[in-house]
């Protein structure tokens, strides 16, 4: 009270008579009370030094260990239409078990011997192919003959040549007798002119030689035409060689022309056949993508798409699945000046949403309804935000987890570091310091992400 009033409440009314009075104002109780006081701060005193283990907490959720035990949804490849479904919300589905049945709503895929037209057009096309080898064979076998031709055709030339050459030395000699025998028949002639004129010949000789004069001459004449012809023979004979050698190879040249464009066209009939194996073999595929199963065990969530008769487009989301079987972990995050004390293989305290838990923070051994884990894995990128996450699986030496815990619950989890007194721990928080940086004996180096 604070005795403002001029008016004492004491000096009016007696307080001996009431038993709080005796209780509050009697020597004996304030020892006690001194007492109790006396012996709370001795046991305080002596709490200082029981020890504290340092933590590190977070909030986090329940995932899986593997990567292909978490909840998924089922996608189509392919753009369609629903056309019937085979399951409902919350069945149990094996792997390979049909969930949907969709059909086409593209126009190119709607043909239902569409494969069978391919394929069609592919035996066509390779049919064709076997033309062209055969025409290539043809055209190869044609060049052979052409060039056996050329080569006969060539000997013939040669030898009219050889022929041609022979003849003309035999007209070449004959010219040179005729000259000769021109020369001889001119020299009898004049000779025997001077005689006549010396009256020691008669005049029939002398017109008996010019006769052979003129004779001689017309030899010599027919023999130089007969020399001239040879020569123009040679000459043919050299031009047919060179117009059998470029007939020949222009009539090899167009040959082999024709036979590497069937070859192209082979190739090129080829490469079709290929293009509409491909095709086959990828509509023969897309008819398998018609009936949408399930890539593992498990069961179905939701159905994204429902009804009969909507369409979708590839990639879209259809259903969800949750396998069946899978190793329960819990991913946490913690703060980038936490990181540092954060190892592998590193005790975890885990307390579920949904299961009642009593931890005390220093003392993990007195807590009741906590799980044990230890960190498999640190990840070296920070999230969005703005934390590290941290994977933690179940600890096999410690109770297991509950069994009704499921995926994507909430966790809230006590990373346990180093033992510390309790007066330590109050100085550090009250000087805002981060726990004790500390190696564990058995740390491993392995920190990226294995999830």
């Amino acid at each position: 009270m604070l005795n403002i009033s001029q008016n004492s409440l004491g000096k009016k009314v007696s307080l001996e008579e009431y038993t709080s009075y005796t209780k509050a104002f009697t020597p004996r109780y304030h020892k006690l009370f001194n007492r109790f006081l006396g012996g709370f701060a001795i046991l305080g005193f002596f709490m200082l030094f029981l020890p504290w283990t340092q933590n590190v907490s977070g909030n986090g959720y329940i995932t899986t260990l593997t990567i292909d035990q978490r909840p998924q949804t089922i996608q189509s490849p392919i753009p369609g239409r629903i056309v019937a479904w085979y399951v409902r919300e919350g069945d149990f589905v094996k792997k390979g078990d049909t969930i949907v049945h969709i059909s086409e709503i593209k126009n190119e895929y709607q043909d239902p011997k569409l494969v069978e037209r391919t394929q069609m057009q592919r035996d066509a096309k390779s049919r064709s192919v076997d033309s062209y080898k055969e025409k290539i064979k043809a055209l190869e076998s044609q060049v052979t003959a052409l060039s056996n031709e050329q080569k006969l055709k060539l000997s013939q030339a040669k030898n009219k040549l050889q022929q041609a050459r022979f003849k003309l030395k035999s007209d070449s000699t004959d010219f040179e007798v005729s000259k000769n025998n021109l020369n001889i028949a001119q020299t009898q002639y004049d000779r025997t002119l001077t005689l006549q004129s010396e009256g020691l010949k008669a005049m029939t000789d002398v017109e008996a030689k010019r006769l052979k004069l003129q004779k001689e001459q017309a030899k010599l004449i027919s023999s130089e035409n007969k020399f001239l012809a040879s020569k123009n023979e040679v000459i043919n004979a050299q031009l047919e060689i060179n117009r059998v050698s470029a007939e020949y190879a222009d009539k090899i040249a167009k040959s082999r022309s024709d036979r590497f464009t069937a070859a192209s066209n082979q190739f090129d009939a080829e490469a079709q056949v290929t293009k509409l194996e491909n095709q086959s073999a990828n509509y023969e595929i897309r008819n398998t993508l018609y009936y949408i199963t399930a890539p593992q065990n498990g069961y179905i969530n939701k159905a994204i798409k429902g009804g009969i008769g909507e369409t979708f487009k590839e990639g879209e989301q259809l259903v969800g699945i949750m396998p069946s079987d899978y190793d329960l972990a819990v991913e946490t995050y913690v703060d980038p000046i936490d990181l540092p004390l954060i190892h592998l293989d590193e005790s975890v305290r885990i307390q579920f949403d949904g299961w009642p838990a009593i931890f005390f923070s220093g003392w993990p051994n007195a807590s009741f309804g906590t799980y044990a884990g230890k960190i498999v894995a640190i990840e070296t990128f920070i999230s969005e935000n703005g934390k590290f996450r941290v994977l933690i699986a179940p600890e096999s030496e410690e109770n297991p987890w509950p069994k009704n815990v499921r995926v994507g619950s909430g966790a809230y989890t006590i990373a346990l570091l180093d033992n510390v007194p309790i007066w330590y721990e109050l100085w550090r928080q009250l000087n805002g310091f981060p726990p004790n940086y500390y190696q564990p004996t058995s740390t491993s180096t392995k920190n990226t992400d294995k999830s």
